[in-house]
């Protein structure tokens, strides 16, 4: 009962979580197998086999050891070969201790057997390196004896390790057949395990597909097989269920009640057809009555309405209708009578139409006429308009570009004004420090003066020395014609430097006067330059006001335009109204009103004749740069009901 409260994704995620559940212990299990054997194999590879290498390498150290104590002594102490004989043996009995160091730290459990190979190892050496500093003296007695009493140590020490490295790489041997079994027996264990879950999985799957979701739904759909067929006697099974075969099984419940109502209506819907048969008949009778009303009705009505579409509007029915059907006659004859009097106004109206759209097509004609010239008149002035405004625009870009040539001219001259205040500050500059290297050379010449007189003083001293002075005297006298040269050449340097200063302090006035014309330059051209700016002003102004009246002028083209073309609509209508207005006459003409009715007719003023169209001359436009006034518009010349003002 539990399964069967389920819903059926509940039920296939509990076959999965099972599966899943069962597939995750084999995993786990297989990691701690796999981690055990890798844990024992790593032993041996990382640990244990290089501990045995070690060992074995050490056993060899050993005999190194041995050979070379004797090789000591068999060569004389003072050859290099018993020098290097010694020194291996010393290297040999180093690295024989590093290697058990090494072995024992590789294999913990083995340490006190390491132990004792290597305080063996070390007694041995020390035997050894004992010999072979006695060999390197050339004490061969003493050494031989001590080699002798060694080499049986030696001969033990090496068949002892080589038992010890046998029966440990056995140990090995045995431990790694051990992992290797155990490997075995986790595969088969897997395999055996991944087969009962694949097993029991396949057989919980299958039952709860077919007890649980498959087996259900079987027995609804033939419960719902007996419902279509309207057997609603069936009984439905599983609505007590809380997954989706019981939501199904209430449906079809549903279906079930749906059905047996269904039957219940149709049997009210019988009865309800036979009585709505035998109130049809009752009604026929009646209808069969109305129907020989309405026909009567119905010919007299088609027989006005006959005179009516052949016009003629002076036919009343005179036959009595039914008590239901009188009002229908009644209003059939005062519609007659309402249109035959309205038609008698429109046909005295109809004349009246006509002779005023004749009137008003004729002023039609006439106003379009007028609007036909006053457009061409305003497309004239437009077009002289615009070749003003582009002449003036074309003059304002003109004074624009001088206006900009000046300003380029004034900021270049500018520009230059300040290089030859430049110019004039850095010669100033270079004046200065021409007078100061005159200074300095009058210094150097000073001290080249002053070192000659040393030099002079110092050859007096050197003759009233004698020989012993004659080499400072030479000397004297090379600093002597060294100081003279200097001073002479301080001399022409000194000249050079006051020929330059005038021409520097020459070039400084010239400067200067070239940068007073061009302060008196630059102001010039700020003076063009702003008159340039009032031309290019005024220039501008001209040709926006000249473009403002362009625009109106364009602005009053395109309105008369339009007017024109309204002009032109208005008179096709008037037309069109005068065409139909005899269409009108024509029409009603078709009808028989009696007597027409007396209508007075619309007072009508006077036909004028046309004005002709006048043209005013334009005036010449002023290129001042001020906007000028709005032009006025023209005063009207007809009366205000005329056509003209239109």
């Amino acid at each position: 009962m539990f399964l069967n409260n389920l819903k059926i994704s509940t039920k296939i995620m509990m076959v999965t979580g099972i599966t899943s559940l069962l597939s995750g212990l084999m995993i786990v299990f297989s990691v701690f197998q796999l981690n055990a054997i890798t844990a024992t194999y790593n032993g041996i590879v990382e640990r244990q086999s290089p501990a045995i290498v070690d060992t074995v390498r050490a056993n060899r150290a050993a005999e190194s050891l041995g050979a070379n104590g004797y090789r000591t002594v068999v060569f004389d102490g003072a050859s290099e070969d018993c020098r290097q004989a010694a020194a291996a043996a010393r290297v040999e009995a180093q690295e024989m201790m590093r290697l058990f160091a090494e072995a024992k730290a590789l294999a913990p459990e083995r340490a006190a057997e390491l132990q004792a190979f290597s305080d063996r190892a070390a007694q041995m050496s020390a035997g050894v390196l004992d010999a072979a500093a006695h060999g390197v003296a050339n004490d061969n007695v003493y050494a031989t004896k001590t080699m002798k009493t060694n080499d049986e140590k030696l001969k033990a020490f090496a068949s002892d390790l080589t038992k010890f490295n046998t029966a440990w790489i056995a140990d090995n041997n045995k431990a790694s057949v051990a992992a290797a079994a155990a490997s075995h027996l986790a595969s088969v264990l897997l395999i055996g395990l991944g087969l009962v879950s694949l097993v029991g999985g396949v057989v919980f799957s299958l039952w709860m597909a077919t007890s649980k979701i498959s087996k259900p739904l079987v027995h609804l759909s033939g419960d719902m097989e007996r419902l279509a067929r309207s057997d609603f006697s069936v009984e439905v099974d599983g609505q007590d269920r809380r997954d989706e075969v019981g939501q199904m099984a209430r449906s079809v419940q549903v279906f079930k009640t749906n059905g047996m109502e269904m039957q219940r209506l149709e049997k009210e819907a019988a009865d309800q057809r036979r009585q709505a048969e035998e109130e049809r008949a009752r009604n026929e009778a009646l209808q069969a009555e109305a129907a020989r009303q309405q026909a009567q009705v119905v010919s007299s009505v088609a027989t006005g309405l006959e005179k009516l579409s052949a016009g003629e509007l002076t036919y009343r029915l005179s036959e009595a209708f039914a008590a239901e059907y009188e009002k229908l006659r009644e209003d059939f004859n005062g519609a007659m009578e309402q249109l035959q009097e309205t038609m008698k106004v429109i046909s005295g109206s109809t004349q009246g139409i006509r002779s005023g759209t004749d009137e008003i097509s004729q002023a039609a004609d006439d106003l379009s006429k007028r609007t036909e010239q006053q457009a061409a008149s305003l497309e004239e002035t437009a077009a002289a308009l615009d070749q003003i405004t582009a002449t003036v625009r074309k003059t304002a870009e003109g004074a624009n570009h001088a206006r900009d040539v000046v300003s380029a001219a004034k900021a270049d001259a500018e520009h230059s004004g300040q290089v030859v205040r430049d110019a004039v500050a850095a010669m100033t500059e270079i004046e200065n420090s021409a007078q100061q290297i005159s200074q300095i050379i009058g210094v150097i010449d000073e001290i080249a003066f002053q070192t000659n007189l040393l030099a002079l003083n110092a050859g007096v001293e050197a003759a009233r020395a004698g020989d012993a002075g004659r080499g400072f005297a030479v000397v004297a006298s090379e600093v002597r014609a060294l100081a003279q040269r200097s001073a002479s050449a301080a001399k022409e340097i000194k000249t050079l430097i006051s020929a330059s200063t005038s021409q520097v302090e020459q070039g400084v006035e010239l400067v200067g006067e070239t940068g007073n014309a061009l302060t008196r330059i630059v102001a010039q051209v700020a003076d063009i330059n702003s008159v340039v700016s009032e031309i290019a002003a005024s220039a501008q102004e001209q040709a926006t006001g000249l473009h403002q009246v362009n625009t109106a002028v364009n602005q009053m083209d395109q309105v008369t335009q339009q007017n024109a073309a309204m002009v032109e609509q208005s008179t096709a209508a008037s037309h069109s109204l005068a065409q139909e207005a005899e269409e009108l006459g024509r029409l009603i003409g078709r009808f028989q009103v009696g007597a027409p009715a007396v209508i007075s007719p619309p007072h009508r003023a006077a036909a004028r004749p046309a004005a002709a169209p006048t043209r005013t001359a334009l005036k010449t436009v002023s290129t001042s740069g001020r906007g000028g006034g709005a032009a006025r518009k023209p005063e009207p010349t007809g009366d205000a009901d005329s056509w003209e003002e239109f």
